[in-house]
């Protein structure tokens, strides 16, 4: 017999993402604002320990692989010292390719990019929190900015249209979201036939306790809901990616333990790059 209510269990399921996503919303608003308020989200020097101190945050930035160059590049204010990784230094970024990275933040990535794809390429930037917007959107008018551009959204139902980016590029990032397949189905229908995914993000190397995936400190700040290695290499193959390979980076675990250091987090979680490519075209597909 059909009902004409879904099952209690899913209903808790959406009530649940969507708790555990206006939690990271609004410990990201913080951080967006940390700089006028002198505030600190709580989590010290990761993806969620933004400071207003340059210094700190070229420290930061420059042991997640960018250059002293790389940071010049960039607005004032667009580095806040947060990801997990360089995301660039894997996407062998082109001039007039387009781009679209998940979770912009304040732009800094999306700044760095838009160099290298140049005045024929152009850069999206999407986030879903407001403050983290208008921050990013402030940052690329002050460096006066024409091929970048910064939407609101979540990165599981991306604002574009089917087949926009050569590229999709993510920061620590993924690991935030309560469901990751849905993000990858959706970055494979954003992207373009033979487009690819360049991705850092923290991932558990082992299934994590209770208790730190209910710690809601540790899942604003990229660790508590990091999914297993061979969890996301299923979800990706899954969505029909190729060539998918995910790399962790052990030297990760020097700055990865500052996040936490009452927490012994590098027993369980590691950055790593995440590369994946759609299959392009195919004759007789239609999509030539």
């Amino acid at each position: 017999m059909s009902s004409c209510c879904p099952p209690k269990t899913k209903k808790t399921d959406h009530a649940t993402h969507d708790n555990h996503r206006q939690d990271v919303r609004d410990a990201y608003a913080k951080v967006a604002n940390a700089e006028n308020n002198g505030d600190s989200c709580g989590i010290e020097s990761s993806c969620c320990g933004v400071s207003d101190d340059v210094a700190i945050n070229t420290l930061i930035s420059t042991r997640l692989g960018y250059s002293e160059e790389d940071l010049a590049k960039a607005p004032s204010g667009a580095d806040m010292g947060l990801g997990c990784g360089n995301p660039r230094a894997i996407a062998s970024l082109k001039a007039g390719e387009v781009v679209i990275d998940l979770g912009a933040g304040g732009g800094f990535d999306c700044f760095l990019a838009s160099h290298e794809v140049g005045e024929t390429g152009h850069v999206i930037g999407v986030d879903m929190t407001p403050d983290m917007l208008s921050k990013a959107r402030n940052n690329a008018a002050n460096g006066q900015y024409k091929n970048v551009e910064f939407r609101l959204g979540e990165i599981e139902h991306l604002p574009v249209a089917d087949e926009t980016a050569d590229v999709i590029i993510s920061n620590c990032v993924i690991n935030l979201s309560p469901n990751k397949q849905q993000v990858f189905n959706d970055a494979f229908r954003s992207l373009k036939p033979g487009g690819r995914l360049a991705i850092s993000d923290v991932v558990a190397t082992v299934e994590l306790p209770e208790e730190m995936r209910n710690d809601a400190a540790l899942i604003a700040g990229c660790m508590g809901n990091a999914s297993l290695i061979e969890d996301l290499n299923e979800m990706i193959k899954a969505v029909g990616f190729v060539d998918v390979r995910i790399e962790p980076k052990d030297e990760s675990k020097e700055f990865i333990r500052d996040w936490a250091p009452d927490h012994n987090v590098t027993d369980y979680v590691v950055s790593a790059t995440i590369e994946a490519v759609k299959p392009g075209c195919v004759p007789g597909a239609g999509c030539c």
